[in-house]
């Protein structure tokens, strides 16, 4: 991007003037590649920069790449987790019995990925469509039975399926809003597609958490923006939605599950939309201080893991990593990470085996051969799955293995 061009906000459109953190240069943090690809020397790295907008308090990156080179093919499959695809099971049984769902009910999800989460639904009885926008996703839905249209979701799709019949009792956006780089024409197109007396719901990681736990690696270029219940309400009101609940959940180092409605729409606001505004202007996320100071803490969690990489060096340690999730390859690029620092990382999709992490090109390997190699420590890069891969890795600690996260800060298990 060109540095002289007048950044806009996604949202409001005003002026981008604040830089909230500037990450450097990295990869795409999806764009896994071979050997002969990393030897080529074309790698492409981009500046990941975040800003803040002063009128609606959006945080955004800059955009240097075109969304269809990020999403057309995506290596990210959500049923690789056991314990999200779990997540999902407990949504469709609560939903169907919040929102009275049958078989003649049609839930609708936005970025259903591989069918992780409308599988539950079409277990129930319930009718489903997955909307996708990355074709060799799509297929993996569409190989457990579920109908998947092949777009990315806006005002324009959304008009195409209601003219085509379909009108959602339920719509479902679950880690989606941050990845939309037009949030505006995403978000207009939810009234076009709810029924009468329908429901949205949108999950999306807190932007209080990300603050508060110093969670930088989740920012990355496929994550357009950073969300506050501030900020979403008030994109909500341009696009004529507007919120009636909110649950805090554990996933993604702490996230909310808003539940909207159309303007005008007859449910009564709960009483926890209320407290969490409260929480978040507490916070200062209502104004401009609230965001500043968040670039040296990020300076000393990149310090705190070099220093614990030093250590395990000088000890003869070997440290490898284990989940080469995207905010993992933010974490790498951005703390100078590489093969002489880590091994490899071991990964459970296939469709990463045999290549190479973005930018540090440590070799990914399937986890049966976790055994072969033995390292020391186990940097698990998807820190907010760690309860859940402790219990799959506790069988490191028969050669005195080490599990170990570094954000907020570096802590092991056992300690």
């Amino acid at each position: 991007m060109d540095g002289t061009k007048t950044r806009k906000c996604r949202s409001c459109s005003a002026t981008l003037d604040d830089v909230f953190v500037d990450l450097g240069e990295t990869p795409l943090a999806n764009s896994f590649l071979t050997e002969d690809e990393a030897s080529s020397g074309r790698e492409r790295r981009y500046p990941l920069v975040a800003r803040v907008c002063r009128r609606c308090f959006l945080v955004q990156v800059d955009d240097p790449v075109r969304p269809d080179d990020i999403f057309s093919d995506y290596a990210y499959f959500s049923s690789t987790s056991s314990s999200w695809v779990e997540h999902a099971r407990a949504y469709a049984l609560e939903a169907r019995r919040r929102f009275g769902l049958g078989d003649r009910s049609l839930v609708v999800e936005v970025a259903a990925n591989d069918g992780y989460l409308l599988q539950h639904f079409a277990h129930l009885g319930v009718r489903t469509l997955g909307i996708e926008p990355a074709a060799n996703v799509a297929e993996a839905a569409r190989a457990k039975g579920i109908p998947v249209e092949v777009a990315f979701f806006g005002a324009e799709t959304a008009g195409r399926l209601a003219r085509g019949g379909a009108s959602a009792d339920l719509m479902v956006a679950n880690n989606v809003l941050a990845h939309v780089p037009d949030i505006r024409d995403f978000l207009a197109g939810f009234p076009v597609l709810l029924a009468p007396g329908g429901v949205a719901t949108f999950e999306f990681p807190h932007l209080l958490n990300l603050i508060r736990e110093v969670q930088f690696d989740t920012i990355y270029h496929e994550h357009f923006s950073y969300l506050s219940l501030l900020a979403v309400e008030r994109a909500f009101a341009d696009a004529g939605l507007v919120a009636f609940d909110v649950e805090e959940l554990p996933t993604h180092g702490g996230s909310l599950r808003l539940f909207a409605q159309r303007a005008g729409g007859g449910r009564p606001e709960g009483a926890k939309l209320g407290a969490l505004r409260e929480r978040e202007r507490a916070a200062g996320l209502d104004r401009l201080d609230g965001y500043r100071g968040f670039a040296p803490r990020v300076e000393a969690v990149k310090a705190g893991f070099r220093s614990f990489l030093s250590r395990a060096r000088a000890e003869g340690r070997t440290v490898a990593a284990y989940g080469a999730a995207a905010k993992g390859n933010t974490f790498l690029n951005v703390c100078g990470i590489g093969r002489d620092d880590l091994v490899c990382a071991f990964d459970r999709s296939p469709a990463k085996q045999g290549k190479l992490t973005p930018g540090s090109h440590l070799p990914i390997l399937a986890p049966e051969r976790i055994e072969e190699i033995r390292p020391d420590y186990l940097l698990v890069l998807p820190w907010n799955l760690i309860d859940e891969i402790r219990g799959e890795l506790g069988s490191i600690a028969a050669w005195g293995g080490r599990l170990v996260t570094a954000v907020p800060d570096v802590r092991t298990w056992p300690p």
